[in-house]
């Protein structure tokens, strides 16, 4: 018998196993002990920059800075991050003009609630903050042709300024193979003609766009790409365990820090797959559960390792719904998931939709294996996206058993797809 905990929404589902447990894939992130505190790892990082000069030297008299920061759909810790920098900054120009740029990437704006959850009052109340809108053309510019041959354009405020840095965080990523570093502009605060351009099918069908793997990676390429052409020359980034607070920080250089950061995920963060019959798996909780779109993420991992013609189960509460009407129409208007797959693989690279590759991956996941998607939406939704809806895990156990017509099938859990990389 074994009991766990899976993260769902801001709280947690306990289960406890019987023997068709097979394993639990999990990172040894939440068993590494920091070395300091959260503000005092990120004041470290900055005093000791990877490949660049501090941010105190970069900043001095520097008129127009831009701190890319992200938005409410990423745990990202920014009242632990943006004080330190901006002390930074103020300690060596006080006149500088500051723009704090919410990096909505293709996602709603950010409300002013959400801004005040991630920054506090003081920063909000007192800081000029911008939300990034993919598709205001009249806040964006084009700064030159990606790799893949789409236009890059990026947000004007960051264009304008004359010291440009980011804020973010690393964790493994399912198609660009982690997060943060470069990803702060693309997709961050790029134009959806861009974003859309980079997230092609031909990008997403590539054996190289995996969780953890950046060598070859056509999705990546672009990012750093457009990072370096969009002169972001400056980063902090963090990395979190599952309580969502920091435990290593990286400053300095877009590429040499985020490389620092990335070695540091991945000695901690690859697990060895288990084939089993039925996998279950999440999001890592609240922020990153709140929709179907973001769930697809945690799925991937279960996609590494359940059997061919298996059951996924995932847990996400989805709170915000399905994640958008682009994602969820592509699902739900077509029954033969086949017949999407293909017109998705047969649009070339600046033909692509909104939202095109995460239904994409969604189909591929889908393919192998059924899914099962534990939350609190209307059981008609999740089966026009063509999954199984259930309301608990003891539910959709049942639900697994009945699919496979085995009462003990072999069950692998994941307590937090988006923490590991299953090889």
């Amino acid at each position: 018998m074994k009991t766990l905990n899976f993260p769902f929404g801001k709280e947690k589902l306990q289960y406890t196993f019987d023997d068709c447990l097979a394993g639990v894939l999990e990172s040894s992130i939440n068993d590494y002990k920091p070395e300091a505190g959260e503000i005092e790892l990120v004041k470290n990082a900055m005093a000791k920059p990877e490949g660049s000069e501090p941010l105190s030297v970069l900043a001095k008299d520097k008129r127009n800075i831009v701190i890319i920061a992200s938005d409410h759909t990423r745990p990202v810790p920014s009242k632990v991050i943006i004080p330190p920098m901006l002390n930074e900054i103020r300690s060596v120009n006080r006149d500088a003009k500051i723009t704090i740029l919410i990096a909505t990437g293709c996602h709603r704006g950010t409300t002013k609630a959400e801004l005040i959850a991630k920054f506090g009052e003081e920063i909000v109340n007192s800081e000029s903050i911008y939300i990034h809108d993919c598709l205001d053309n009249d806040m964006l510019v084009n700064i030159g042709t990606l790799p893949s041959g789409g236009a890059c354009e990026i947000n004007k405020i960051a264009n304008d300024a004359d010291l440009l840095i980011a804020e973010g965080f690393i964790e493994p990523h399912f198609f660009a193979g982690f997060s943060g570093g470069r990803k702060s502009v693309l997709p961050g605060i790029a134009g959806r003609t861009t974003v859309l351009s980079n997230h092609c099918s031909e990008f997403i069908a590539s054996p190289y766009s995996r969780t953890g793997n950046l060598v070859n990676n056509p999705i990546h390429n672009d990012m750093l790409w457009a990072a370096k052409r969009a002169k972001l020359c400056y980063v902090v980034n963090v990395v979190l365990n599952e309580k969502k607070q920091v435990i290593y920080a990286v400053a300095g250089d877009v590429e040499a820090a985020h490389k620092k950061g990335t070695d540091f995920l991945s000695s901690l963060c690859g697990v060895k797959a288990v084939p089993a019959d039925v996998v279950i798996s999440t999001n890592g909780g609240y922020p990153l559960d709140q929709n179907v779109y973001q769930a697809v993420k945690g799925m991937t991992a279960a996609e590494a390792t359940v059997k061919e013609g298996g059951v996924i189960i995932m847990l996400a509460a989805s709170d915000d719904g399905t994640g958008g009407d682009h994602f969820y129409h592509q699902l739900a208007d077509e029954a033969d998931i086949n017949k999407t797959m293909e017109l998705f693989l047969s649009r070339k690279r600046n033909e692509t939709v909104p939202d095109q590759w995460q239904a994409q991956i969604l189909i591929r996941i889908l393919l192998k294996a059924r899914v099962i998607y534990v939350s609190d939406m209307p059981d008609e939704i999740i089966e026009k996206m063509h999954m199984l809806p259930a309301h608990s895990l003891e539910e959709a156990l049942t639900k697994a058993k009945a699919l496979l017509n085995n009462d003990k099938p072999s069950v692998v859990a994941i307590p937090d797809g988006v923490s590991v990389m299953v090889r």
